[in-house]
């Protein structure tokens, strides 16, 4: 029971870890004949506690493992924040480069239900007439569903990601505009960073929340012209998204003689960052933004619309799942759209518990900061490096022969209840677990 209880404990609260069949053997290394000598070390699956190799599963999703998903919310966090201060590779002086939070969303679709606001924040009522509160179910789900169109909230949602891609060439344009430069010369000149993560409203449309900066012709490494400004920067990106002659456009499907066009909706926020030491009321600092980014990164559809948080196999399923009838019709619509030859690549069956949307959570430019892979790959350089100190033998070559094969994944309900008893182990907590 003990080496059971430290084999879980070493999960760090993972609650879905993958289990794993084989075997590792450390052998010593001649270095100058390169003969394989004696075990070190032996590890088979079969002895452990668990009957198997534990190792963290690492999903994002908060619904899923909410130890894993903290460990990608700190993750992020810290790689928002990099390409705001500075470190972790990043230089410290992008702290003084323009910089915006800015927040696009979708157009409508339909009239939901919603909080209004007046002045002083008080909330005015729906146009249902109802004073919603903050929890209400009702909020985000349509006023009449029969009117409301579900085939293009899907479609939008399965090209949000090609639409923020056309927007970053557009607003390279914008900028380059407003700077009295070519296109081609402004590569010579200036450089746009950004970091952004998609979050789904209550009605089920992404939108996407975003970092952008401008930085030298190098990136971080190097200072922004003289005439880079975050006043420059907001003005570009309201051209870009939002000005009916200039904004960036995906030409959709033609679905029954009728043609999609996708653009971002009119309400656009864009605001400057301002530094870590200021502490305004009305202005966001770059602790708030990268907090805020993280927060959403950890999150889905399921969070926001009560939908799915894994893929469906059935279409029959959906009417035995406690999801909302909102959830349902758009999970329904995009298994039908799916089913059309013509938007086979959309693989809107695959992504229909996502409502659509087949994009990455959150992503970034090559030269915002540093990656996620980076700061996994230091995390466990350092636990390498724990071990290696606690191990007092003397120092020697080795060679690691292993072979693990997938057995299953999750806890048996005696490991269930044992985890619920011990909490992480020191040094584990948010950090996971190396084979």
């Amino acid at each position: 029971m003990p080496a059971l209880l430290r084999q879980l404990s070493g999960l760090g609260g993972c609650t879905n870890p993958i289990r794993l069949d084989g075997h590792r053997t450390e052998h010593h290394l001649n270095q100058d004949t390169g003969e394989i000598g004696r075990i070190l070390h032996h590890l088979d699956s079969a002895e452990l506690p668990a009957g198997h190799l534990l190792v963290r599963c690492n999903n994002r999703r908060v619904t899923r493992c909410a130890a894993c998903a903290e460990t990608y919310r700190r993750d992020t966090f810290h790689l928002i924040t990099a390409g705001l201060r500075g470190g972790k590779g990043t230089p410290e002086d992008v702290a003084t480069h323009p910089r915006v939070f800015a927040t696009f969303t979708a157009p409508s679709f339909g009239p939901v239900h919603n909080r209004p606001t007046g002045p002083a924040g008080t909330v005015r009522p729906c146009r249902c007439g109802v004073r919603h509160d903050q929890d209400d179910t009702a909020l985000g789900t349509p006023l009449n569903p029969d009117t409301y169109d579900y085939e293009s909230a899907v479609l939008w949602n399965a090209h949000a990601g090609l639409l923020w891609r056309r927007f970053s060439i557009y607003l390279r344009r914008e900028v380059a505009k407003r700077a009295g430069l070519t296109q081609r010369a402004f590569r010579d000149h200036a450089r746009l960073s950004f970091a952004k993560v998609a979050e789904y409203q209550k009605r089920g449309a992404v939108h996407f929340h975003a970092v952008i900066r401008i930085d030298g012709p190098e990136g971080g490494d190097t200072p922004p012209p003289g005439w880079a400004t975050a006043e420059l920067l907001t003005d570009a990106i309201r051209a870009a998204a939002t000005t009916a002659t200039t904004r960036a456009q995906v030409a959709g499907p033609v679905i029954d003689g009728r043609a999609h066009t996708f653009v971002f909706g009119d309400q656009l926020d864009v605001r400057p960052i301002r530094g870590a030491d200021f502490h305004g009321r009305q202005e966001l600092t770059d602790r708030a933004v990268a907090a805020y980014i993280a927060k959403y990164a950890t999150k889905g559809a399921e969070t926001a619309t009560g939908a799915l948080d894994r893929p469906i196999r059935l279409i029959a399923e959906v009417a035995q799942l406690d999801i909302s009838e909102h959830a349902r019709r758009l999970i329904r619509t995009a298994w039908a759209l799916g089913a059309r030859k013509d938007l086979e690549h959309l693989r809107l069956r695959a992504w229909a518990h996502m409502l659509g949307f087949r994009g990455h959570f959150s992503t970034k430019s090559r030269r915002y900061s540093t990656t996620l892979g980076a700061l996994r790959d230091a995390r466990a350089a350092w636990r390498r490096a724990q071990a290696a100190a606690a191990d007092s033998g003397p120092a020697e070559t080795t060679l690691v022969l292993a072979h693990w094969v997938y057995a299953g994944c999750g806890l048996t309900p005696a490991e269930e209840w044992l985890t619920a008893t011990i909490t992480p182990a020191p040094g584990t907590e948010g950090e996971p677990t190396h084979a």
